[in-house]
C-alpha cells in the first residue's frame, strides 16, 4: 500500500485516517487512490470510521455498498467488530483496485458480503465464511485478535487475519469471473486439477484425512479441493505484492530490490518473487531480533511458483483476458441495492 499525505499541508496521512495531524479532514477517493480533503462522506463515516467518500449520487462509499447485512450494532462488541472488518475489506479492495477490480473501468459485477457475528443477543450462532455465487459471508467475530489467534492454533495455522479471510474468499469470486474466459479453465485444471470434482466430499475427506502440503501447496488448506488451492494461491499472490509495495512505498531500498519497483505493475512473476522473497527475509530477521513471527512463514517451491504465475497473469490483466467471456455466462451481477442502508442481521 502507498504512503498517503494530507493535500492541504501534505502532513503524513494513513490509509484509516479521517483527519490529518492539523485538523483537515481527509477522505479516502477510491477511483483515485488517494486522499482528498472535500468530499461527501460515506454513511458509515460516524457509524464505524469510515474515511472513504461516497460514490457519486450515492449515500455509501464503494466498501460499504458491497456489505448487504452486517450485525446489530446494539449487541455487544459489534460495532468494534464491523468497524475492524470493514478496515480489513476497504485494504483489500484498495489493493486489488491497482489490477482493476471493481473500478470503474471494470465491466463486470460485484460481490456482496454478508458481514454477520456471533454474537446476536441470544444464542451464539455459528458462521461459516464462504462464497457461493457472487454472495461471501465473512465472521466478523473473527476481527477480535484473540478469538482468531485461538482458531489459528487450533486449526493448526501459519497466519490468520481478517485480510487473508477477505483475499481468500474473493478468489472465490474472481474464479467465478475470470472462468468464462477462453483458455482459463483448461490451463487451471491442468495445473490446479478438476475443479468440477465433489466439493463437499473433498472437504469431508481434508477433515478426517488432512494431508501435509509438501512440494505443490501453499498450504494444508489447498490440498482440500482445486477451488481452495486456487483461493489459497491467490491470497498468498496478493499478500507477496501488497507488502512488497508496501516496502518500496516507504522508501525503503536494500540489496535486491531495484529503485522505483512496482510490484502491481510487474508483469514478469519471477521477478515479482524474487524479489517478494528478499523483502520477506529481510522483514523475518527484523522480526526475529524482536522475537516475533516471521512476516512471511512459507516455502515457494517450484509448483506453487507455478500456480502463483498463472493466478498473477489472470488477476493482474483480467479486463483484456476477460473480453472474450461470452457475456452470458457471467454470474450474475450480485451488488447490493445502493439506495438502502445495508440490513441488520
Amino acid at each position: 500500500m502507498q504512503r498517503f499525505s494530507c493535500p492541504a499541508c501534505h502532513a503524513r496521512a494513513y490509509f484509516h485516517n479521517l483527519g490529518c495531524p492539523n485538523g483537515h479532514a481527509i477522505f479516502y477517493d477510491p477511483q483515485q487512490g488517494a486522499m482528498v480533503n472535500d468530499a461527501t462522506p460515506c454513511a458509515n463515516r460516524d457509524r464505524i470510521a469510515c474515511n472513504w467518500k461516497a460514490e457519486e449520487g450515492e449515500t455509501f462509499c464503494r466498501s460499504c455498498r458491497m456489505s448487504e447485512v452486517v450485525p446489530v450494532l446494539n449487541v455487544g462488541n459489534n460495532v468494534e467488530l464491523l468497524d475492524r472488518a470493514e478496515r480489513a475489506k476497504r485494504w483489500v479492495l484498495a489493493n486489488i483496485a491497482n489490477w482493476n477490480w471493481f473500478t470503474s473501468a471494470d465491466p463486470g459485477p460485484r460481490p456482496h458480503f454478508l458481514m454477520l457475528s456471533e454474537e446476536t443477543g441470544g444464542r451464539a450462532a455459528q458462521i461459516i465464511m464462504g462464497h457461493d455465487k457472487g454472495e461471501i459471508t465473512i465472521n466478523v467475530t473473527e476481527a477480535d485478535e484473540l478469538i482468531r489467534l485461538q482458531r489459528r492454533q487450533k486449526l493448526g495455522e501459519q497466519y490468520r487475519s481478517m485480510v487473508g479471510h477477505f483475499r481468500h474468499e474473493l478468489a472465490h469470486y474472481f474464479f467465478d469471473r475470470l472462468s468464462p474466459a477462453d483458455g482459463f479453465l483448461d490451463e487451471f485444471r491442468r495445473i490446479f486439477g478438476d475443479e468440477r470434482a465433489d466439493y463437499g466430499e473433498a472437504l469431508k475427506a481434508h477433515y478426517a484425512n488432512p494431508r501435509d502440503p509438501g512440494e505443490d501447496y501453499i498450504t494444508p488448506y489447498a490440498t482440500a479441493h482445486p477451488h481452495e488451492d486456487w483461493a489459497e494461491t491467490v491470497a498468498h499472490l496478493l499478500h507477496l505484492v501488497d507488502f512488497t509495495d508496501s516496502f518500496v512505498s516507504a522508501g525503503l531500498t536494500m540489496p535486491g530490490v531495484p529503485e522505483n519497483f512496482a510490484p502491481y505493475e510487474e508483469d514478469d512473476t519471477a521477478r515479482l518473487l524474487l524479489i517478494a522473497g528478499e523483502v520477506a527475509i529481510a522483514v523475518n530477521d527484523i522480526n526475529r531480533a524482536l522475537d516475533n513471527g516471521d512476516l512471511y512463514p512459507f516455502t515457494l517451491t517450484v509448483p506453487v511458483r507455478e500456480k502463483i504465475g498463472f493466478a498473477h497473469g489472470w488477476m493482474k490483466n483480467h479486463l483484456s483476458r476477460a473480453a472474450s467471456a461470452p457475456k452470458h455466462e457471467m454470474p450474475p451481477d450480485a451488488e447490493a441495492d445502493d439506495s438502502a442502508n445495508p440490513a441488520d442481521a
